[in-house]
């Protein structure tokens, strides 16, 4: 079997394997219906209990299932490729930790009870802002070791603040609110939210995508991609802003949900070959049915306890990576 005819069959049993979980999310739940009667209540024009639930609940819930873990897998793909670093995951350019200081601003200061788009509008805005002052710190024309370091210290730096505002939080429900909303979940999602998010998650999939030649030919060394016609400013644009309109929309609207995009992409790429461009719709699909899974675990799991996504998620994940340092440390020596 040649090469290509193996990675189209992984691409559509991805695609089935997604197909299948996102199913899975519309129609598992504590609710208590059979599964016709949830696909009935899901296309029902009525304003029924179970049409409720469908449409208003599992639908949004579902979608950004798959919306979010495409665009967490993708990201860690694209910057694993563009970094040439086997760590580096969507968190690393401080997007995840400054869209978190973001919504923690809007329930700190108590935007979030006076207009439901404060959140996310907040993360979002603090996304963006995050990426303006890591090409300033990396300075112009910036290698990965820059980007990098840039990136370490925004993070700290929005951790620190948002562990200070939780410090000194005079309301202890505000600062409870905090604390599960930095845990990462699909819960309570309104398609609001899924609608305001979308169009930035959109737009940065196709900022990544039109990176993936550039990426190929970074296989080669800068100066060889230089020398094909891939401009390094134009590549480094497009993932860094790719990046952050689309993991800032994805943590926007679920919180903070780590190591999916650090685990795909070391998964799938044994199984596509050395070609980074291949490895961006595998991952793309890939973490989407991470999240989808984990998502229809957590309700199977402790329904009645509302375990977070970002919990289940680190839990599977942060072995994963202490494995893959290990194995990094094995290579170098």
């Amino acid at each position: 079997m040649s090469e290509q005819r193996r990675y189209c069959l992984l691409l559509a049993g991805l695609g089935v394997l997604v197909s299948l979980l996102f199913l899975a999310s519309l129609t598992v739940g504590p609710a208590g219906f059979g599964f016709r009667a949830a696909l009935a209540g899901l296309f029902s024009r009525d304003a029924g209990a179970i049409a409720l639930i469908m449409q208003e609940i599992r639908l949004p819930r579902a979608l950004l299932g798959f919306t979010i873990g495409a665009t967490l897998g993708l990201s860690g793909a694209v910057l694993q490729g563009y970094l040439r670093n086997p760590l580096a995951e969507p968190g690393l350019l401080g997007v995840s930790a400054s869209a978190s200081f973001g919504a923690v601003i809007a329930i700190y200061t108590g935007l979030s009870a006076l207009f439901v788009l404060a959140l996310p509008i907040l993360a979002l805005a603090f996304a963006f802002a995050s990426v303006v002052l890591v090409r300033f710190l990396a300075g112009g024309g910036a290698r990965s070791l820059s980007i990098i370091l840039a990136g370490v210290a925004v993070t700290s730096f929005a951790a620190a603040m948002t562990s200070l505002a939780l410090n000194l939080s005079p309301n202890p429900f505000a600062a409870t609110e905090i604390m599960f909303w930095m845990l990462g979940s699909l819960a309570d999602r309104s398609m609001l939210q899924f609608w305001l998010s979308i169009p930035f998650m959109a737009f940065g999939w196709v900022l990544l995508f039109s990176a993936a030649r550039a990426l190929d030919a970074m296989i080669l060394g800068h100066d060889a991609a230089v020398s094909l016609g891939h401009a390094p400013k134009t590549t480094e644009r497009q993932v860094i802003w790719g990046v952050a309109a689309s993991v800032g929309a994805a943590t926007a609207v679920s919180g903070a949900i780590g190591f999916v995009g650090l685990v795909v992409p070391h998964l799938l790429r044994p199984l596509v070959g050395s070609l980074p461009s291949r490895l961006l719709p595998a991952s793309a699909l890939g973490g989407a049915a991470v999240l989808l899974a984990a998502d229809v675990a957590v309700r199977l799991i402790a329904p009645e306890r509302d375990l977070k996504i970002g919990v289940v998620t680190a839990l599977i994940g942060a072995p994963f990576f202490l494995w893959l340092i290990y194995k990094t440390r094995r290579e170098l020596i």
